[in-house]
């Protein structure tokens, strides 16, 4: 048995926490990284992939132990998120609590002053999020030159436009030689072809197909108009089996806005967002953690990593934009083995999101019909079944009303003569020479101050 392998603190540790049995990526990954060769992980959300590349650090480190300088880590892991960092840096303390190995976590939105402490002190094993650790780096209080391990989970949101620039900035400050492993749910080829090129002749250990959700997961589509969403939701809130919720929104504002309703009608939810607070995100998941609050309402930051347990039901109130995404925000249901329960709303709008994630996951989600079924967003198609234009007036905005055309004569400026054409604040057409006509002063053309109409109507008094 692969845990068999692992030292007697590690499998104390695994005991502690109820694990006896490695998961099938753990099996298929623990031996060639306890051998020190690069890996390339893929499996589903919820299968033990933060273990498969733990448990390996923590035997190696163990095994070898170095004193290092203050600030110079020898295994940097790095996330995408503050809180799949802050999970990732539980799961080395509750891995490593038998041994001597340091660790930290650092990520942006919090004071550097505690973690800028903790490097001065050394650490053996560094999580970070990349752009706190380049502000730290340029700042001299992280040095990765004596980096033995460099793991990146998430693979495929790290190597993406957004992280790509600072993933590879900082590669170019590892040592050549080092060992390396990518993990991630998912990997379309464009990703895994650029993860290649930065690992040497890794093993690539894929579990399940790319981009397939847990089957215990019990997956279903919901036909509804944008305008019922609310109702729905409530409706579905309303049932005593959905424990644990946790809802997706596509928008940071929308996450405010559903849990901002949900609170006015006596259930207590928290929203989690990129623009609250680090204190505010990690007390809204303390909260949903310990069933202070029933439904936690979070854009796809909470996709990526979020480990709470016994979550019995995922809502996509938006599909999201990028199918990916999808497979991430399903699997925070059914982990260790349970079951589990995802609906997904679905506008006429989103049709194309849906197909998208179908073709993905190769296979049609199960339609439920329910009290606010929508027929128009069943049979969405062409034009109908893509989200508008950004900046397209919506019909109901423009009902009742045109839109003012741009060149509309204004009423004219005193002095002037001519009425000015909108858009142009001197009025009129340029001279032949290119030159607009002088800007009127406070005090007219002439000099003389600007007087009113009635003021102008108005006959001289006599003295």
């Amino acid at each position: 048995m692969v845990f068999s392998r692992l030292s007697e603190p590690i499998r104390k540790a695994l005991a502690f926490e109820g694990y006896s049995v490695p998961t099938p990526i753990q099996t298929q990954a623990i031996p060639p990284s306890m051998a020190g060769k690069d890996i390339l992980g893929i499996a589903q959300t919820g299968t033990g992939k933060t273990a498969a590349f733990m448990l390996p650090i923590l035997e190696r480190l163990s095994m070898q132990k170095k004193v290092m300088p203050s600030g110079t880590p020898r295994v940097l892991i790095l996330a995408p998120t503050r809180e799949l960092a802050a999970q990732i840096g539980d799961s080395c303390k509750k891995y490593g609590k038998h041994l001597h190995i340091t660790h930290t976590t650092i990520f942006g939105g919090v004071r550097q002053g505690p973690q800028v402490s903790a490097l001065r002190r050394g650490v053996d094993i560094l999580v970070a999020t990349p752009g706190r650790l380049l502000d730290l780096m340029q700042q001299r209080y992280v040095f990765l030159n004596r980096l033995e391990v460099f793991v990146l989970d998430e693979a495929d949101r790290m190597l993406d436009m957004g992280f790509l620039p600072d993933v590879k900035r900082i590669i170019t400050k590892l040592p050549t030689e080092r060992q390396t492993m990518f993990f991630s749910a998912t990997m379309s080829p464009s990703v895994s072809k650029l993860a290649v090129s930065m690992v040497n002749h890794p093993v690539r250990v894929e579990v399940t197909p790319e981009a397939t959700t847990v089957e215990t997961i019990s997956q279903k589509v919901l036909f509804v108009d944008q305008k019922k969403k609310d109702a729905l939701l409530w409706l579905l809130l309303e049932q005593d089996n959905l424990d644990k919720v946790l809802v997706f929104t596509r928008t940071k504002h929308r996450a405010d806005k559903v849990a901002r309703m949900l609170n006015k009608k006596g259930l207590k939810a928290d929203p989690i967002h990129g623009n609250r607070s680090q204190k505010q995100r990690t007390q809204a998941l303390r909260n949903f953690h310990i069933g202070r609050s029933r439904v936690l309402v979070a854009t796809d930051i909470a996709a990526r990593g979020i480990d709470v347990k016994d979550i019995s039901h995922v809502i996509n109130y938006d599909l999201p934009n990028e199918a990916e995404n999808y497979v991430h925000r399903v699997g925070r249901t059914a982990r260790a083995g349970k079951d589990g329960v995802a609906y997904s709303f679905c506008a006429a709008d989103e049709r194309s999101y849906l197909h998208a994630i179908e073709k993905l996951i190769k296979m049609k989600i199960q339609v439920e019909k329910h009290l606010y079924h929508s027929d128009e967003a069943l049979n969405a198609k062409g034009a109908a079944a893509k989200p508008k234009p950004r900046g397209q007036w919506s019909r109901s905005r423009s009902q009742g009303r045109s839109r003012r055309p741009f060149n509309r004569e204004v009423k004219p400026r005193l002095g002037s003569g001519k009425p000015m054409s909108r858009g142009r604040p001197g009025g009129g057409k340029p001279s032949r020479g290119g030159k607009r006509p002088p800007k009127a002063n406070s005090r007219g053309s002439r000099g003389k101050p600007n007087r009113s109409r009635a003021q102008l109507d108005r006959k001289p008094r006599r003295r």
